[in-house]
């Protein structure tokens, strides 16, 4: 009654942020839909191009009946109606100002999307898969890749089977 999430690397191609000094340090928000925003607890040093970082940072949402009923509403939500364009976990890549600049702002430069509905469409967890990473001033480039595991269809086929019970 869990979905696991482990954001394991990073990647950036020739881009604005791989050319932008401001931009040294980054970090990765983990959200799902309103309800939960979760961070890799450290910010590690911008990846030269070709280069990965590694996060290796795993977390677990829990979607028990007993203590997450909202949780568990909304993904039978989700199943239910298609139309529902909530359907993804969201990752946001973010700049991390240095040290010795604390007085910038925090800034997102990046999202990455992976489907709960298509992992269950596909009756196929996300294992080490690498996601598009998009610019968060231009959604049609690529700046990079994020390596994510997202292991979510025992818990998504536990709600659709209470969805049919209903």
């Amino acid at each position: 009654e869990k979905i696991r999430i482990e954001i394991i690397s990073l990647t950036l191609t020739e881009s604005r942020i791989a050319s932008d000094e401001t931009v040294q340090q980054l970090f990765v928000e983990c959200r799902l839909y309103n309800f939960l925003a979760e961070e890799t607890p450290l910010s590690l040093p911008k990846p030269t191009s070709g280069q990965r970082i590694h996060y290796n940072y795993s977390n677990v949402i829990h979607v028990d009946k007993a203590n997450n009923s909202a949780r568990r509403e909304y993904l039978k939500s989700m199943l239910l109606k298609p139309d529902l364009h909530t359907d993804s976990l969201r990752f946001t890549v973010v700049s991390d100002p240095p040290e010795d600049e604390q007085d910038l702002e925090c800034e997102d430069i990046g999202f990455a999307y992976v489907s709960l509905r298509e992992i269950f469409q596909k009756q196929r967890d996300i294992i080490e898969q690498d996601t598009d990473i998009f610019d968060s001033q231009d959604d049609s480039a690529v700046i990079g890749k994020l390596k994510v595991t997202v292991e979510a269809l025992h818990a998504l086929r536990s709600v659709y089977e209470e969805c049919k019970d209903d």
